[in-house]
């Protein structure tokens, strides 16, 4: 009798034991899925196994070979070895960069699919009010990869040899013309808010790209061109291009000779291109996070940013909220511009 009590009291405390484990079981259980209730499933998956689950796409939301493209480029491999993980730059070319961006927008919010974007990122909602996703709700700021002045330049042989004197040209009823990677462009919305805030008589002549642009422009077909130093630069270098001025509130290191439109009589005027990473915008927090630092960390790296130098571009990094805070400057000054010139897309 007293090993069968023994043996059943043995047995009580095994069944005890295993109930409480499945009770400590359940209540780990519950609290790994109580995050669940408050987003994706996979979103809070992959944000405990950021960046391990699988490679991360950057999206370059312009063709191969400008200079959406080359920083993607440039990132591509210093993110890949920082983070550990495969990095594939995918190019989406498309509507002003509108393509690529609105594909990142709708993509799963996991973490492993990010855009690469342009300064076009801040005008699209202006010039194409029926895009299917909003800028502002539907994507979040990352970073700011860098900033470049948009240069104001003539043909070597044209009478223009300073801003001053195509600006003096500019108010006489004949005006002067100027070419622009396209309408919309950030180099049309430049001179449009120069112009109309200066009663500036700048006649704008839009062109299908840059390749087009600087053919006419080092052939002296149109007599002022604007457009990044990135486009520029090699045409500057070659004499054939003589630079008047810079868009940005300070010189730049790329053209240190060369004034900006602040400093020939407008003070305060300021219109950078820039560059940046942007995420879909329930991507979890951590993770935006993580990736914040990664780009910050590979912006220091030297050799980074001599390749970015390299392209016209001065290395900018910062928050995500300082991103944020920028782009939504840039949508709201663009928006004004576009509204008060009637400005079209193509």
């Amino acid at each position: 009798m007293a090993f069968d009590a023994m043996r059943v009291s043995r047995g009580a405390w095994a069944t005890h034991r295993a109930l409480a484990a499945r009770a400590v079981a359940a209540l780990a259980a519950a609290a790994v899925l109580a995050p669940l209730a408050l987003g994706s499933p996979s979103a809070w998956a992959q944000a405990v196994a950021w960046p391990k689950a699988q490679p991360i796409k950057l999206v370059a939301v312009f063709p191969p070979g400008g200079s959406v493209d080359q920083v993607a480029r440039i990132l591509q491999p210093a993110l890949q070895q920082h983070l550990g993980q495969t990095v594939v730059v995918d190019n989406r070319g498309g509507a002003s960069g509108s393509i690529g961006t609105g594909q990142v927008a709708k993509a799963e919010p996991d973490g492993y699919t990010f855009a690469v974007v342009f300064d076009t990122h801040a005008v699209n909602p202006a010039l194409q009010p029926a895009m299917p996703f909003d800028t502002r709700k539907d994507l979040a700021s990352v970073a700011i990869i860098g900033t470049s002045a948009m240069v104001v330049a003539a043909h070597v042989d044209s009478p223009y040899k300073t801003f001053g004197d195509a600006v003096a040209a500019a108010r006489t009823r004949n005006g002067v013309p100027y070419g622009t990677i396209g309408n919309g462009s950030l180099g049309h919305l430049a001179v449009s808010l120069l112009g109309r805030a200066n009663n500036l008589n700048f006649q704008h002549v839009p062109y299908r790209g840059g390749g087009p642009l600087m053919n006419d422009a080092v052939a002296g077909h149109v007599p002022l061109s604007i457009g990044s130093v990135f486009l520029l630069k090699p045409h500057m270098d070659s004499g054939k291009l003589r630079p008047l001025a810079v868009t940005t509130s300070q010189r730049v290191a790329a053209l240190p000779q060369v004034p900006t439109v602040a400093e020939s009589g407008f003070a305060g005027f300021d219109a950078p291109a820039w560059w940046a990473v942007v995420a879909p915008a329930r991507v979890p927090a951590a993770v935006l996070k993580q990736m914040n630092e990664a780009i910050n960390a590979v912006l220091r790296q030297p050799d980074v940013g001599a390749r970015l130098a390299g392209q016209g571009i001065e290395v900018r990094g910062g928050s995500a909220d300082s991103a944020r805070t920028f782009i939504e400057g840039q949508i709201t000054t663009w928006a004004k511009v576009v509204k008060d010139n009637d400005i079209k897309a193509d």
